[in-house]
């Protein structure tokens, strides 16, 4: 379909929504990542996204990403008002909350791709690597342990100060989650499962900016 290809700003809408499929959401997010570390945005009237929006959302995209100030989901795949449904946490881990938001995103307006989206140098990572305790962070970086005790082969400098083993439980994480979002909502597997939805997970560098799809 021509939004795929088309370097137009094309804001969404219930029809394109309904008339996109999850490989085609996806080839979306690729290609505005791609815009981006290419330094090819689109050109946009935001204040007229605003406008257009107002009166209702069309998110052809549900990502669970990182607070981290160096990842702004809508800046990295070259998206505007209104493509992005976005819960962003630190650690970028799944709760009841973020699930049931993910599920209002793909039943109840139609999203056609969740991506759970880690990136390197994770702070929250390196927390959990660390042993932090602070205060309320301390149970939201327990979310992570779980993917801190699989990863194996760092036996020599499992530390903070090792970039490869950070990287390495974080991205364990992400496939942790995007395994646990399958399989703690039933609405989100059944959308899978009948080939509506699709669920990945992928990988920023703070660095380059580029995104890596697990695929």
């Amino acid at each position: 379909m021509r939004l795929l290809s088309s370097n137009e700003n094309i804001i969404m809408t219930k029809e394109i929504l309904e008339a996109m499929s999850p490989a085609e959401a996806l080839l979306q997010l690729k290609n505005g990542n791609q815009r981006f570390i290419e330094g090819n945005t689109l050109q946009r009237d935001l204040l007229n996204e605003v406008k257009v929006t107002s009166s209702g959302q069309y998110p052809f995209a549900a990502i669970v990403g990182c607070s981290d100030s160096r990842v702004p989901l809508e800046l990295l795949f070259d998206q505007g008002v209104g493509d992005i449904f976005a819960a962003r946490i630190a650690g970028n881990f799944v709760n009841a909350d973020i699930i049931g938001s993910l599920e209002f995103a793909v039943k109840k307006i139609g999203s056609k791709v969740i991506v759970i989206l880690g990136h390197d140098n994770c702070g929250a990572v390196k927390g959990v690597i660390d042993n932090v305790v602070m205060g309320n962070l301390t149970n939201a970086l327990s979310r992570i342990t779980p993917a801190l005790r699989s990863v194996t082969g760092f036996s020599d400098n499992p530390t903070s100060s090792n970039c490869e083993y950070v990287d390495a439980v974080a991205q364990k994480h992400v496939e942790m989650t995007v395994q646990a979002v399958l399989s703690r909502s039933v609405i989100i597997h059944e959308l899978v499962a009948a080939g509506e939805l699709s669920v990945i997970g992928a990988f920023y560098s703070v660095e380059k900016g580029e995104v890596t799809f697990y695929e």
